[in-house]
């Protein structure tokens, strides 16, 4: 017989007479799971680290005598860093790349600064149709304004 004492794992799934699942969470969101190729790993981490496993492995092997192991280890982690990034990194759902084309984007092709600017249309109403310009609109709604005034 055995004794179900605290370090025993079934007195975790065994209450008060009846036998209960263990809890397991199911995201709401089904889109964020990604399917899996091989080795746990999606079909993009698969093609990255190929890339990197061809860069780096040739740099280590023809390196490996001019600068040493140290080195040629050192310059091979170096050169397949940006591909474990790219294989790996993910920030709201968009990959790597998109999030830095979206970062330069930002940085270089955007504005620094947007002021919120807006145009007071009763100041332009009260200054009078002259003023007013070739805005047909603010035209007449100026005359039904002036008309009302008086």
């Amino acid at each position: 017989m055995r004794h179900f004492g605290s370090s025993c794992p079934e007195v975790l799934f065994f209450k008060k007479g009846f036998y209960t699942m263990p809890y397991v969470n199911i995201p709401n969101d089904l889109s964020k799971i990604k399917s899996k190729v091989a080795f746990n790993l999606t079909k993009r981490q698969l093609i990255c680290f190929g890339i990197a496993a061809v860069v780096g492995i040739p740099a280590y092997i023809f390196t490996r005598s001019y600068i040493g192991n140290s080195g040629a280890m050192l310059l091979m982690i170096g050169l397949m860093l940006p591909f474990f990034f790219f294989a790996m990194y993910e920030r709201d759902g968009l990959p790597a790349e998109k999030v830095m084309r979206n970062i330069l984007r930002n940085f270089f092709t955007r504005p620094g600064k947007r002021p919120y600017k807006t145009e007071n249309i009763y100041i332009t109403l009260t200054k009078g149709e002259t003023e007013i310009g070739t805005n047909k609109k603010t035209a007449t709604a100026a005359k039904k304004y002036k008309a009302r005034k008086k």
